[in-house]
């Protein structure tokens, strides 16, 4: 890609956090931390009251810290900037990106700090060439405003959209390694960002049931759901002629080979990865069973969804599981485990 006039300036400051919650909030106060310049923007007031405040606390099993900066609803929001990070939820995704739309300079980029391919639809909105990939897999909940627990590190990858080695790319990730160190810049970003999707499905066939994430990958009466998931996601971006990539443990070749022993040893990683955390359930399950709102699963899932019906992919287990959390945001079906029995009971006998 041609790198836009302004790539250098993805190191200016200060950085916009667009949605400073869970992803977005802890991101945005390690960036603090290092003494980087961020304005955090957030629809809750009372969230932006404490970051402006300097109340932003970090707590959990990884860290522990206090800090704040400059916080503003997005009505409050002037100017114009390099640089935003955009952490909302999937199903927001494309009313925060027409939001931030008039705040972005022509030469900005915007980046999807979020889960899901939400880099799809930001780049129908702001344009290819401003829009930069990024697959974050560590743990955070939004306990409520001014508090963030941040349960478990993980991977932390960006990478421009055409898989190119820009200089706005290699800033961006030096900026993220101020946050997780072990950050990775990537050309093939979607290749993370699908194997986030099939590992996602675990994540949200968990959420069916009020397991822990540990406790739903071991049990052996969901290893036959757990495969067909994965590899019914996989055969989608497989399709796709991407080539997912692995991370913290999750190995999506293992399942696409159908290796036995290769997933039960991914699997075996994931539960010692998920287990004692302080985020032992899904974001997913937190918004049903905590928050009592609507989830992301099925902005999350479209996309992957959208694929399989262009290439003609019958994609079953994917589409009940979307009914299945739709039911339970709608008051019709109640988390427990005959979800996920229901669920199961749609992979053939083998």
């Amino acid at each position: 890609m041609t790198d836009p006039t302004a790539s250098d300036l993805i190191g200016a400051e200060p950085i916009v956090i667009w949605g400073s919650g869970a992803i977005g909030g802890t991101i945005g106060g390690y960036l603090r931390r290092a003494g980087r310049e961020v304005l955090f923007v957030d629809v809750v007031p009372e969230h932006v009251d404490e970051i402006s405040a300097g109340r932003l606390r970090i707590d959990g099993p990884v860290d522990q810290f206090t800090t704040g900066g400059a916080a503003v609803t997005p009505e409050a929001m002037s100017a114009r900037y390099p640089l935003i990070l955009l952490a909302v939820k999937a199903h927001h995704t494309e009313a925060a990106t027409r939001a931030l739309l008039p705040f972005l300079t022509e030469d900005g980029a915007v980046v999807s700090c979020q889960n899901g391919l939400n880099e799809l639809v930001i780049a129908e909105i702001v344009g290819r060439e401003r829009t930069i990939g990024a697959f974050v897999n560590f743990g955070a909940d939004y306990q409520e405003p001014g508090r963030i627990t941040y349960g478990v590190r993980g991977a932390v990858v960006v990478g421009e959209l055409d898989g190119s080695s820009t200089p706005r790319i290699r800033a961006l990730h030096e900026t993220l390694r101020l946050f997780e160190p072990a950050a990775v810049m990537t050309d093939n970003i979607f290749g993370y960002l699908w194997g986030k999707a099939s590992y996602g499905g675990i994540l949200k066939a968990s959420a069916l049931t009020n397991d822990t994430i540990s406790a739903f990958i071991v049990d052996v009466r969901r290893r036959p759901l757990i495969v067909a998931l994965v590899r019914e996601i996989l055969s989608v971006a497989s399709a796709e002629k991407v080539t997912p990539l692995g991370f913290d443990g999750f190995d999506p070749a293992a399942f696409l080979r159908n290796d036995h022993a290769a997933i039960d040893a991914s699997i075996a990683t994931l539960a010692a990865y998920n287990n004692g955390t302080g985020k032992p359930r899904s974001g997913i399950w937190r918004d049903l069973a905590i928050r009592k709102r609507q989830t992301d699963v099925t902005a999350q899932l479209a996309p992957v969804q959208a694929a399989a019906w262009r290439h003609g992919i019958a994609t079953p287990l994917v589409d009940r599981l979307v009914q299945l959390i739709q039911a339970i945001e709608a008051g019709r079906r109640e988390i427990g485990t005959e979800l996920a029995d229901e669920l199961g009971g749609l992979v053939p006998a083998t």
